[in-house]
């Protein structure tokens, strides 16, 4: 085993310095030019090259010269390669008569004879355009075009830099041209057939009649396979007669293919390809496994097949065979993954994975999972784990009106860290804490203010491993109205016509923080919760004085349930030790509140000038002052709320609690309480101008946001006993550097004095904090500081220096179908995707809070950074980590990668160097997804307690 394995790697550096050295030019395994400058020559040793030199090259014809001594087109910016087929002799030296026209002036309208008479009498023209120039030879009926010419014939399309026509034979050759300045063979022929893709060669002779050609180093495409090399002889529409072509899956074409299959020879068709004689071959160096005949499937749809497993070892759970599996291709519209893993001691995984696709309509993806696995001892009972992804999604013009959506990730709580492998050992994922999943259908009707949104939801908390299931819930509305407004008004609203109103229903069955274990019980039921909730807010706004806004609304909330709560003390209790027992009662009970609030608000404007490169400064300041009311709807005569009362003894006294009938409803319950007072609030916006740059043609001057939001706000509630002053709140914004990093913050002052008092117990010193109604100005004191947040975060990488305007190539809007079938892979499996158009990246995220209640005080301090830098244009690094401040060490979350681009194939090393998920893993796989299963890894599992470094 150690000896496979030694030979495996010494293969793996082998490979990677061929192809290193390869992408730096030092390996030359031909002696050859790049293939952006490269054409098939030929070789008079060679047996199948002299075949195509039996015949002499012919010399370049020379136009007549007309009267004013000017030809047809003498001027030529590409000089034409040289045919690599055979000439007809028409072209030796023969006079070229040009067609009538314009002296001087390319012509590129065809002789009369170009027709073709097909069985059934209709006649078909071959279109010929060329941008450079057109010479026509009357005598041999054959047409010369130059510089990007373009040949179409019914369904056949051909570009070119030089096309040669011969009606009278019917025949059609193209081929590229050396570009005198670079020296570079461009213009290579394009060739196109009904609805097969198009396929470039170097040259290409073609009859367009019998529709049989031949095409030297040709290169197509299909479903990611690759063809190129040699030479190709279509025999009809459907057979293709291949000649030392190389077939494979990387997109290179030949002679820079890294690897790839040889046929020399081979029947081409629709969906396969039938050789001879064929062998592999790896940067250009033929390997020792050859077939004397084979079948290579060539596939325009979905393929069912087997998918081949990779071998592995687990330190707590064996030699795995994992990943096998089959696929299979249902219809073009779905297909159907399923896969599984095995370990030796009995543990095992299974995966089926559903994606569904019709156009314009919708599309999604259903995965299933299941594992069996034992972390224990041998005997010990296996723990199971199971889960569920699905997400779909459709299209907005497959059905107006109506939307159906679903994102579900529901599963045991322990499935992520028991089946890492399912997500490539990804650190974040294997660490989330909760789960969550909606499905929802949404129905609005044109013309009306109505709209209906009907759905259910999943939450799941893992660490204490409950679920929270609505099922399900509703939502219906109707957006703000004016009542008292006519549509036949004319001229402005009166101030009666400015009421809005509108209305909103919910409701919901809902089961909370059950126990994994106790989902699937019959008790379920009984812990159901459920009720209706409608709103109803009124509202009005009016410009007063001219520079002020008045606000005034109602708002009503009436909820619905079917279950209230009854509480009292157990018989006997006294209030040393008070058993205080909750009954839930069944049926209808209902529960409706109000609240009233006006509000006046305006905006102050200051400005401070100055000179210099600092013109100014503007402060605006919005001021907003309010009045709200909401009853004590603890009051015994609404019914809402009630009082347990315990027994008295001697020498306790009672005890009582105070709670509301309906403390358990989805909705909550009105509040306790009368609030009758003043709100306010003063926001802050600071701006200054400057002058603009030397640069700046425009003269026009720069605004900067120094402050995009500082507020305060508070409340005074006239009707407390005690403590009337609510706790002072502010918060703000900002962003500098140009608006890259980004800062926030918030917190709240408290501003009453907290008494300390010393107390002894137990020979111990006790101090206790208690809140008093004494202001802390009285003492000559500022309020308190008791909760303090600041969050910064940035992102920095290479594409915020462009150039402004620079157009965005890789848009989604553009993305055409193959990109988006990537794309649809990367959502998949995001590890697997690494984007090399960023030279670097860098994320910054920083978080402090403080925490001051009763003078008991907490604080963190933490700096997630994470990002990548591309050391050249195929190696890339990647990073993230967590750094705490207050215990001064790195997170366990830390873990980096290098991933190095072989073009059809990619290296990849991944380690975690400490925490939960230490390992290390190295790759090196094909890119294409035919060949997916064709990789090489070493993998130091996160389950092993060896030491790797």
């Amino acid at each position: 085993m150690k000896f496979i394995t030694l030979f495996f790697l010494l293969a793996i550096i082998l490979t990677v310095n061929v192809l290193v050295a390869e992408s730096k030019g030092t390996y030359n395994r031909h002696s050859r030019k790049a293939v952006a400058d490269t054409i098939i020559k030929l070789d008079t040793t060679k047996a199948r090259d002299r075949k195509l030199l039996k015949v002499k090259k012919s010399k370049q014809t020379k136009p007549n010269l007309n009267t004013d001594g000017q030809g047809v087109s003498n001027t030529y910016n590409i000089t034409p390669a040289v045919d690599t087929v055979i000439k007809a002799d028409t072209n030796k030296n023969r006079n070229i008569q040009a067609k009538p026209g314009i002296p001087g002036k390319p012509q590129t309208k065809l002789p009369e004879a170009d027709t073709t008479k097909k069985k059934d009498g209709i006649q078909s023209e071959v279109k010929a355009v060329a941008e450079d120039s057109t010479i026509v030879d009357n005598e041999h009926n054959i047409l010369y075009l130059y510089g990007r010419a373009r040949v179409t014939y019914e369904d056949f399309e051909l570009d070119a830099d030089y096309i040669r026509v011969d009606q009278k034979n019917h025949l059609i050759f193209a081929s590229g041209s050396i570009d005198p300045r670079t020296k570079r063979y461009v213009g290579r022929p394009l060739s196109k057939s009904k609805n097969e893709k198009p396929i470039a060669s170097d040259s290409l002779l073609f009859n367009y009649t019998t529709k049989k050609g031949k095409l030297y180093n040709p290169a197509s495409e299909q479903e990611g396979n690759f063809i190129s090399g040699g030479q190709a002889k279509k025999l009809n529409e459907t057979e293709v007669a291949y000649r030392n072509v190389i077939f494979s899956t990387c997109d290179l074409p030949y002679p820079d293919t890294h690897f790839g299959v040889v046929i020399t020879k081979g029947i081409g068709e629709k969906n396969r390809i039938i050789s001879g004689p064929a062998y592999l071959e790896i940067e250009g160096v033929p390997l020792p496994l050859a077939i004397p005949f084979g079948f290579f499937p060539k596939p325009d749809s979905r393929t069912s097949g087997v998918i081949l497993p990779t071998f592995g070892e687990d330190a707590k759970l064996g030699f795995k065979l994992a990943g096998f599996g089959y696929y299979l291709g249902l219809s073009d519209y779905m297909d159907l993954t399923t896969t599984g893993t095995i370990y030796s001691k009995g543990s095992y995984e299974v995966n089926s994975t559903a994606r569904y696709l019709v156009r314009y309509k919708y599309t999604g993806n259903l995965s299933l999972s299941y594992g069996s696995h034992n972390y224990g001892l041998p005997g010990d009972p296996a723990v199971k784990d199971i889960h569920i992804d699905w997400t779909h999604s459709q299209d907005p013009s497959a059905n107006p009106g109506s939307t159906f959506s679903a994102s579900v990730n529901a599963g045991t709580s322990g499935y992520f860290s028991r089946n890492p492998s399912t997500s490539n050992y990804n650190v974040v994922t294997a660490a989330q804490s909760s789960l969550r999943s909606s499905i929802s259908y949404g129905k609005t009707w044109a013309g009306t203010p109505f709209n209906l949104s009907v759905g259910i939801g999943h939450s799941q908390d893992i660490a204490n491993k409950t679920i929270t299931i609505e099922l399900p819930t509703i939502a219906f509305g109707m957006s703000s109205i004016n009542p008292f407004d006519s549509k036949d008004r004319v001229g402005e609203q009166k101030w009666y016509q400015k009421i809005t109103v509108s209305y909103n229903l919910n409701a919901t069955n809902k089961v909370n923080s059950i126990p994994e274990s106790e989902l699937f019980k019959s008790t379920i039921t009984r812990r159901l919760q459920n009720g209706f909730q409608h709103q109803i807010p009124v509202s009005l706004g009016l410009n007063v004085l001219k520079y002020f806004q008045f606000n005034s609304s109602v708002n009503y909330t009436e909820r619905w349930y079917f279950q209230s709560v009854n509480k009292h003390f157990e018989r006997g209790s006294i209030s040393s030790s008070d058993q205080l027992l909750v009954d839930t009662l069944q049926g209808f009970k209902r529960a409706g509140n109000y609240s009233l609030s006006t509000g006046l608000s305006t905006k102050l404007y200051g400005t401070l000038n100055f000179k210099g490169n600092l013109k100014a400064i503007r402060h605006v300041m919005t001021p907003s002052i309010g009045f709200g009311y909401t009853p004590d709807f603890s009051d015994p005569s609404y019914g809402y709320y009630k009082t347990a009362v315990s027994q008295a003894s001697v020498p306790y006294p009672y005890t009582y609690q105070k709670y509301s009938i309906f403390e358990n409803g989805v909705y909550g319950y009105p509040s306790a309480g009368k609030q009758a007072g003043i709100s306010f609030a003063l926001d802050n916006t600071i701006e200054a101008k400057l002058k603009a740059k030397s640069t700046d043609t425009s003269g026009t001057d720069r605004k900067i946001t120094l402050l995009q939001g500082l507020s305060f706000s508070s409340f005074y509630n006239f009707a407390a006993d005690s403590m009337k002053l609510a706790n002072i709140q502010f918060s703000g914004h900002t962003a500098i550097f140009k608006q890259k990093v980004n800062i926030s913050f918030s917190g709240s002052f408290d501003p009453y004095v907290t008494a300390v008092h010393d107390s002894i117990a137990n020979n111990t010193i006790v101090r206790t904090s208690q809140r008093i109604n004494k202001f802390r100005w009285a003492n000559g004191q500022f309020p308190q500081l008791n909760q303090l947040s600041i969050s910064m975060s940035g992102s920095l990488n290479s594409t915020s220096a462009k150039a402004p305007g620079t157009p965005n190539v890789n848009t989604l809007q553009g993305a055409g179908a193959p990109q988006l079938q990537r794309l649809a892979l990367v959502n998949s499996d995001p590890n697997s995707y690494v984007d090399f158009n960023v030279p670097w990246n860098i994320s910054l995220n920083y978080s402090y809070s403080y925490s001051n209640y009763l003078n008991q005080v907490s604080t963190s301090n933490t700096l997630m950074i994470s990002g990548d830098v591309s050391i050249t244009q195929k190696w890339k690094i990647q990073y993230s980590t967590n750094y705490d401040f207050k215990a001064m060490k790195l997170a366990s979350a830390t873990s980096f990668s290098i991933y190095r681009d072989l073009h059809c194939w990619d290296l990849s090393f991944q380690w975690v160097p400490f925490g939960y998920l230490k390992s290390y893993n190295v790759t090196l796989k094909v890119k294409s997804t035919i060949l997916q299963d064709l990789k090489l890894s070493k993998r130091n599992d996160y389950s092993s307690n060896r030491t790797f470094y």
